[in-house]
């Protein structure tokens, strides 16, 4: 990493991601010196964060909040979580957002308000109501933190959960952390006089056939701490591995088994014994040992998972083993649920669902579109819709930040086609007054003007080449530098970018960056045209005639079924717009309530389905008759020869423009000229 450091750009994303690592080693391996200096070669980047909306940034906030904890900065700490927060809201990060929410609520614990952190802590976790399991132990890495102040038994119970979650996902560094703050707080509960019932161990994770003897506690659970455990087997009942170990640690703590353990069966037919605990009183354990019960908790990686107990022979223990039994198909039963629900949603999505962007579709294609554009939406990536004019780019553009954490702020679109391309920059970027001759006040601009929302630039591919670096910058840093002013401002936009053009061709002739291409295309999204969705053109007819027959306040019309099989096979050069207008164009002309039939339609789409019969068809140009029956060594010959005469023929006899043309290497046509006797 030190290595990679030297060889990245000052002050860039890099700079700082490597840094930023860097700081994390130094605080996983105690290491003081290496940790402050790292912490200060970042801190002027931090300043510059504090003033901007850098996404690597405000996560590097983390680790600056982690390093203040470790330091004994704790107000400092939780100044720049807090600060950073509403920050992290306007980039609709929801991850980072429940962790820096997370880390402020234990910051306030650590300052002594455990019961702001508390509330804190609550609102991140209902705010997220499916996270995932490394979210799920942080969220009970900070509520044993927050709760060890009045209670040490159930801030033991949070750390224990914690550290089995992340030692089941593998995470052994963020585990070796809880394992730190668990022996921290117990060490600061014996001072400040906090019993514990509990113990403060990472759960069963280790075979022990004879462990030493613990005594029994007398003390009754507390109901929070009852409680605390039934909402964990709920939480980490889709994955069997951890519901299974939070299972055996509930019922070690009840004491209601002389045994109890973990058991994986493969499709062989072999058991494995994963984790295992045993009362200081039980009986020596015996593979076919009677009244033993087993408890499927399900399958992990074709392995089935399973829990074998020995009760205790008295009816208490049997009723709490009981009781365990039914919360663990209870909370199957709920994670089955919540399978089910994300499958029928992916199957049979909510009915009107891409109607509430204000898209019509129905066409397979565009409604893996619009499934996209749900899923980035959440992000804050740079979009580049492309496809024909008149397809409905900004209507997706639209779409996405509808779908998105920006949707009460504006939605600015610009054609940059629109205006001069002199004065293209200062549209954008804004000025300061007296930048220019003519500049009486401050204009702030397209970008400043969208802050906090997202920018639509129409027809990019006709950006001006002077303006293409300053956007390109822009896009990079979040920073604009307007006419006049002698220092950059940091803007909070999204940019969601739409062209018809080829903007690969415009790279290779030169005339678009392609830098800026690459940055612009970090999501591709691709409007096909409506001839390659003709399935979606009936519903599309009827939206234009609601809409329309509203707007025009006439009674709804009826399409006729001839009418419509016009419109389903007509080509649309002109698309959803093309077809909206034609639309719009028959309910203005037709009588109130009419029945719209063929007669009604433009004269070129009628013109597109005359019928004419075979011998009197007229060929256009680029058309030609081919027999059949004939050999295929012929048919082919004939075909070759048209080709290569038409493309003499439009090339003006130019053999290189006419090989170009048929794809051709010059040689390649002189020999099938040769072979046909073309001259």
């Amino acid at each position: 990493m030190a290595k990679a450091l030297d060889l990245c750009r000052s002050r860039g994303s890099a700079e700082l991601g490597i840094q930023d690592g860097l700081l994390q080693y130094a605080i996983a391996t105690d290491d003081p010196a290496l940790a402050t200096e790292i912490a200060g070669a970042t801190y002027h980047h931090s300043q510059q964060i504090a003033e901007g909306h850098s996404y690597y940034g405000l996560w590097h906030l983390l680790t600056r909040v982690k390093w203040l904890y470790r330091t004994g900065q704790a107000e400092a700490g939780v100044a720049v979580a807090m600060d950073a927060i509403p920050r992290i809201e306007r980039m609709a990060d929801r991850n980072l957002l429940e962790r820096m929410t997370l880390l402020a609520a234990e910051g306030l614990g650590r300052i002594g308000r455990a019961s702001d952190g508390a509330r804190l802590m609550a609102e991140a976790v209902v705010a997220n109501p499916d996270p995932p399991l490394e979210m799920l132990a942080e969220a009970s890495r900070v509520a044993g933190r927050l709760t060890a102040h009045d209670d040490a038994t159930v801030a033991a119970s949070h750390f224990d959960r914690a550290a089995r979650i992340l030692g089941g996902v593998g995470n052994l560094t963020a585990r070796a952390e809880i394992e730190r703050d668990a022996i921290e707080t117990a060490e600061r509960a014996a001072v400040a006089g906090v019993v514990a019932t509990g113990s403060l161990h990472a759960g069963p994770v280790l075979v022990r056939e004879d462990p030493p003897p613990r005594p029994v506690p007398t003390l009754r659970p507390p109901a929070a701490w009852l409680s605390e455990r039934i909402a964990a087997l709920i939480d980490l009942a889709a994955h069997p591995p951890l519901l299974a170990a939070e299972t055996l640690s509930l019922i070690d703590d009840t004491h209601a088994a002389f045994h109890a353990r973990i058991v994986e069966t493969g499709p062989d037919g072999r058991h494995d014994v994963r984790a295992a605990v045993s009362a200081a009183d039980a009986p020596a354990w015996h593979d076919d040992q009677p009244h033993t019960l087993s408890l499927a908790v399900g399958t992990h990686r074709d392995r089935e998972v399973s829990i074998t107990i020995l009760p205790r022979p008295t009816p208490s223990a049997r009723a709490t083993i009981l009781a365990i039994e039914r919360l663990v198909h209870t909370a199957l039963a709920l994670a089955r649920a919540r399978h089910q629900e994300r499958e029928q949603t992916a199957l049979w999505p909510e009915p009107s669902l891409e109607q509430q962007l204000g898209l019509v579709c129905s066409s397979e294609r565009m409604l893996e579109l619009v499934k996209s554009v749900r899923r980035v939406a959440a992000s804050n990536v740079t979009v580049l819709i492309t496809g024909e004019t008149g397809v409905g780019k900004e209507l997706f553009a639209r779409a996405l930040h509808q779908a998105s954490a920006r949707s009460e702020r504006v939605f600015l679109p610009f054609n940059c086609t629109t205006v001069p391309r002199d004065i293209i920059d200062s549209q954008l970027f804004g000025y300061r007054r007296g930048a220019f001759t003519g500049a009486h006040d401050d204009a702030p601009g397209l970008i400043r003007s969208a802050a906090g929302g997202t920018l639509f630039l129409d027809e990019i591919g006709e950006m001006s080449a002077e303006a293409q670096p300053k956007l390109l910058r822009f896009l990079e840093t979040g920073e604009i530098l307007p006419l006049g002013e002698t220092r950059p401002v940091l803007v909070d936009v999204r940019v969601v970018a739409a062209t018809n053009a080829n903007l690969d061709q415009l790279v290779t002739d030169g005339r678009f960056r392609e830098d800026l291409y690459y940055r612009l295309n970090v999501i591709p999204l691709h409007v096909p045209p409506l001839r390659e969705r003709r399935e979606e053109v009936p519903a599309l007819v009827d939206y234009f005639l609601d809409k329309f027959s509203q707007e025009l306040q006439k009674p709804l019309p009826r399409v006729a079924e001839e009418t419509l099989e016009y419109l389903v096979l007509y080509r649309w050069p002109g698309n959803v717009r093309q077809l909206a207008n034609e639309v719009r164009r028959m309910v203005a002309l037709s009588e109130p309530g009419a029945v719209l039939m063929p007669e009604h339609l433009s004269a070129a789409i009628a013109a597109s389905r005359r019928t004419v019969p075979p011998d009197q068809r007229v060929l256009e140009p680029t058309e030609m008759v081919m027999r059949l029956d004939q050999p295929m060594a012929a048919a082919t010959e004939h075909l070759e020869r048209a080709l290569i005469q038409r493309a003499l023929k439009l090339c003006d006899g130019k053999v290189d423009d006419a090989s170009k043309m048929l794809g051709l290497s010059r040689k390649g046509l002189y020999l099938k000229r040769q072979r046909f006797g073309i001259e």
